[in-house]
């Protein structure tokens, strides 16, 4: 027989008491958190995997604003690939193919190499690929056009290099230390694999806050699935260089999942961080916790295109979700993804302040010109699709790039739904406001970052007649 084991509480049920602050600004606010337990954000927002939501412009979009994009599943693997590299080429710190020279090269050949390629320095290398110093323009200023590049590059004892899986910011460190221009990357047995300029770096104003990866490229997460393609998925993604992977499924605590999360991290460990999703129970959180994830993806059918809970009658309210799942993941400092039921920037804090360290966002990003599809004309509005990937259409979709029959629906139930809504233009101006948000609620609960507002806040249970006091006023800038 069932039993009623509690109360669920969704974001709309409560409100955070405000607190004695000492902040004279949201501009002191910090919101620096963590995405994986290996990944950082500047900002809590992860934008969902959803094909009306995530590919690579939108990924684009939320890294350099500090945030993280994950790029869906439904598509072929070739294009979730490409979709990836595409983030990954649109800025970079390293030049991870320089050019490079031999030691016993004349320095006037030397100086035309230079002239012709339009750079202003080499990497001397062997035959091996091992560094064997740097040479410059002001190294052949004053030289011999006869004399050779060894007898005038610095060579490489006295020559500053950057050990292989060191950060950007570590390199920027040793350039001012040192006063240089450029430094080489080498690996452990000294080969060349990449050069880091100060020039590059200063265009980036290294200390930014988009999300980066150890290269100084533009950090992003891709989904996958736990059948068919999945582990050759994984692979191509790996290939790529995918900072994480997200295990993207409506119901995460099974018996399968569980299986593909075992092999993924024993197929990667720490190389790739994973994510695995979604789930709504603490004693979930304990098994794939246990398993190896290295986030945590919350939320059974609160979307807003999500009809998971009308359909099974299955869920639990997402506050309380949070809240019961933090217990648990915060005993192991493992990171909660709040996926579904944000409405408003008010939203996140409350999510936040329940214990997630970042918010999965889809319906606030969807309809922006970073969003996948076309903007139409929808009763006189300009509009795009927006559609839960458990809808119809999105089934079809996806079992047609799985090779099986788009049109055999004997064993499927409609769990999302598909609608237009209106074009919202840049996500960066609605980033913006969301973050403006989000440093204010953190200012009137008096934290100056996340852990601030873990130990600082308190909610409040609201009653139907709160609940109109508060929600009858029309917020514009997120619809």
């Amino acid at each position: 027989m069932a039993k009623i084991i509690g109360e669920g509480l969704s974001f709309d049920d409560v409100l955070l008491v405000p607190k004695y602050s000492e902040l004279e600004s949201r501009s002191e606010v910090n919101l620096e958190t963590r995405f994986t337990r290996k990944i950082k954000l500047y900002i809590p927002i992860v934008s969902a995997a959803m094909d009306t939501v995530t590919e690579s412009s939108m990924a684009i979009a939320l890294a350099r604003a500090g945030g993280i994009g994950v790029i869906h599943r439904f598509m072929t693997i070739n294009s979730q690939v490409k979709e990836v590299a595409k983030v990954k080429r649109s800025e970079g710190l390293v030049i991870e193919k320089p050019y490079t020279i031999e030691p016993k090269i004349p320095v006037s050949h030397a100086s035309e190499y230079m002239d012709r390629l339009g750079v202003s320095g080499l990497v001397v290398i062997d035959y091996d690929g091992r560094v064997l110093g740097i040479v410059t323009r002001r190294d052949l200023m004053f030289a011999d056009p006869n004399d050779l590049v060894e007898d005038v590059m610095t060579s490489r004892k006295d020559l500053v290099v950057l050990d292989e899986g060191r950060n950007i910011k570590d390199a920027w460190e040793l350039m001012k230390q040192h006063k240089l221009e450029k430094i080489p990357i080498v690996d452990k047995e000294g080969r060349l694999k990449g050069l880091v300029t100060a020039k590059d770096i200063l265009k980036r104003k290294i200390g930014g806050s988009s999300t980066l990866d150890s290269k100084g490229r533009l950090a992003v997460a891709a989904a996958i699935g736990v059948r068919g393609d999945w582990l050759e998925r994984a692979m191509a993604l790996y290939s790529v260089e995918v900072d994480s992977l997200v295990i993207d499924v409506a119901h995460a605590h099974t018996r399968r999942v569980i299986e593909v999360l075992k092999k993924l991290k024993n197929e990667f460990g720490d190389e790739v961080q994973i994510v695995a999703g979604n789930i709504a129970t603490p004693e979930a959180a304990e098994d794939l916790i246990s398993a190896g994830a290295d986030a945590l993806k919350v939320g059974i059918g609160p979307g807003y295109v999500c009809t998971t809970r009308i359909v099974t009658g299955v869920g639990v309210p997402q506050l309380t979700a949070v809240m019961n799942i933090a217990e648990v993941s915060k005993l192991y400092d493992i990171p909660i993804i709040a996926d579904g039921g944000i409405r408003s920037s008010g939203d996140i804090v409350k999510a936040l302040a329940a214990g997630a360290s970042t918010v999965m966002l889809g319906y606030i990003l969807a309809g922006t010109d970073e969003a996948p599809g076309r903007i139409v004309v929808v009763n006189g509005v300009k509009s795009k699709l927006y559609r839960g990937m458990a809808s119809v259409q999105a089934y079809i979709n996806r079992v047609s790039i799985d090779g099986e029959d788009p049109y055999d629906l004997s064993y499927y139930a409609s769990e999302g739904v598909e609608t237009y809504i209106p074009y919202k233009g840049s996500v960066v101006d609605i980033i913006k406001n969301i973050v403006n948000g989000i440093k204010s609620g953190f200012s009137y609960v008096g934290a100056r970052n996340l852990k601030e507002l873990w130990e600082n806040a308190t909610f409040i249970k609201i009653a139907g007649g709160a609940f109109k006091e508060t929600y009858s006023k029309p917020v514009k800038g997120l619809q």
